[in-house]
């Protein structure tokens, strides 16, 4: 096992790596940037380093800064948590070159899935159902014939992103040129890459995924799957296990697909398979992300796992017992997203948290960075908490959910309880009947 982990993030995440890592006696050193000096990742840490100002550019994005400060720390291996430079294949190279261990798969699979429309054409060459779309970058001159074959309505994504990011809905051609290039603008600015494909887009569809954990020896091990159809811009805010929406046979078939595609692949370590169920119960692939997902504590919640441990253990060469039968999931779990933002118009509201309580207590999990006094800062995506619950089955969980929201205490900035509360109370959430046009449905009128 590792003697010393360098945490390659900040936030949540970073004091949920640092966590599992002193329970497994690795020691750690966080880095921050100046807005985050001081902050709670730093302070669990046994040591931590500054890496510059406060722009992830700057800072959380410098990789040959992190390099430098893993190698002056003594650390053997690094994990990135998610976003930041989690899925940057040239991280995991240079991780390797300085033969250091990356927590995370291989370079390759992070450089084939982080390429939209090569994962999607390698997962089809799998015999994984993918969405109609088109092949390689768009040709601007060629579009309205491009779309006139996917079909409308559709989609204009990124092919080197994600997070919502150069994504545009488009019903019919006379919108067509414009998403095109606002997307393009917009993936260039966030990616270094205007690259765009068409994808058709799938009307009440439910935004279903499957986590899935590489194993040294080559078996893939499937952990069930999440529910994650209540978004906002294109972003996740509350997740579910097992998915409501999914009957028996079909979780069997998708996840069974998604580990045999995996396991064809060669993948290492967690990763997340994305999918798009219709309402005629067809799957098929959209993305895969190949790290560590906001959304893990749902999965960890229901099979007592812990994936960072399992992670950690992959990574250093050992091969967890996961036996199909070991980690069967049991009862159900449901996360929410608390963010600074304002909780009708969702946009963020960065400020300074005067009071910070969350409930505790049987069954209620809450993965945080912050405290009162703390800053939720301009620079960094607003998310100030992770309220996650369990119960014996749904019904249990979504009054547990309840009876937590109601419970956080949180004043100084304005927070997104009010919409959670909205969404989970309401008949659609509640009957879990609900699919991806759930936001837009509760949405007060502007």
């Amino acid at each position: 096992m590792f003697h010393k982990l360098l945490i390659a993030n900040r936030g949540e995440i970073a004091v949920r790596i640092a966590r599992t890592a002193a329970a497994m006696g690795i020691g750690t050193h966080a880095v921050y940037s100046e807005a985050d000096a001081g902050a709670l990742h730093t302070r669990l840490a046994d040591a931590s380093s500054a890496i510059g100002p406060a722009p992830v550019a700057e800072s959380y994005l410098n990789l040959e800064r992190i390099i430098d400060v893993t190698q002056a720390a003594g650390c053997d291996a690094i994990h990135p948590g998610y976003g930041l430079l989690s899925e940057n294949p040239d991280f995991a190279r240079a991780c390797a070159e300085r033969e250091i261990t990356f927590v995370g798969p291989a370079a390759e699979h992070i450089d084939l899935m982080g390429h939209k429309n090569e994962a999607r054409r390698a997962m089809a060459e799998l015999g994984f159902p993918v969405i109609p779309g088109t092949t390689g970058d768009l040709d601007d001159d060629n579009l309205d014939a491009l779309a006139e074959q996917v079909g409308y309505p559709l989609m204009v994504k990124a092919s080197r992103g994600g997070g919502g990011i150069g994504m545009a809905a488009v019903d019919d051609a006379s919108g067509l040129a414009r998403a095109v290039k606002r997307a393009r603008s917009s993936a260039s600015r966030a990616f270094g890459s205007g690259e765009l494909y068409l994808e058709r887009r799938l009307e009440g569809a439910h935004h279903i995924e499957v986590q899935v954990l590489g194993l040294p020896e080559g078996a893939v091990r499937q952990l069930g799957e999440r529910e994650c159809s209540v978004q906002r811009r294109h972003q996740k805010v509350i997740e579910e296990s097992p998915a409501p929406s999914v009957a028996p046979a079909l979780r069997r078939e998708l996840c069974t697909s998604a580990a045999e595609a995996m396991t064809s692949l060669g993948y290492r370590n967690a990763g997340t398979i994305e999918c798009l169920v219709d309402q005629a119960d067809d799957y098929y692939f959209i993305e895969m992300n190949t790290r560590l997902q906001v959304e893990h504590p749902v999965t960890e919640m229901v099979t007592g796992l812990d994936l960072v441990e399992l992670q950690l253990r992959i990574a250093a060469g050992e091969s967890p017992d996961l036996a199909d039968d070991a980690h069967q999931p049991s009862g159900h779990s449901i996360e929410v997203r608390i963010y600074a933002e304002d909780p009708e118009t969702l946009l963020p509201s960065p400020g300074r948290i005067d009071h910070l309580i969350f409930p505790s207590g049987d069954g209620i999990r809450v993965d945080t960075g912050l405290q009162s006094g703390d800053e939720v800062s301009q620079y960094y995506d607003p998310l100030i908490a992770k309220l996650i619950v369990w119960g014996a089955d749904r019904a249990a969980a979504l009054a547990r959910l309840s009876d937590a929201l109601a419970a956080v205490e949180l004043s100084g900035l304005r927070h997104n309880v009010p919409f959670l509360q909205r969404i989970v109370t309401s008949d659609q959430f509640q009957a879990g009947l609900y699919d991806s046009r759930i936001v837009e449905q509760l949405s007060p009128p502007s």
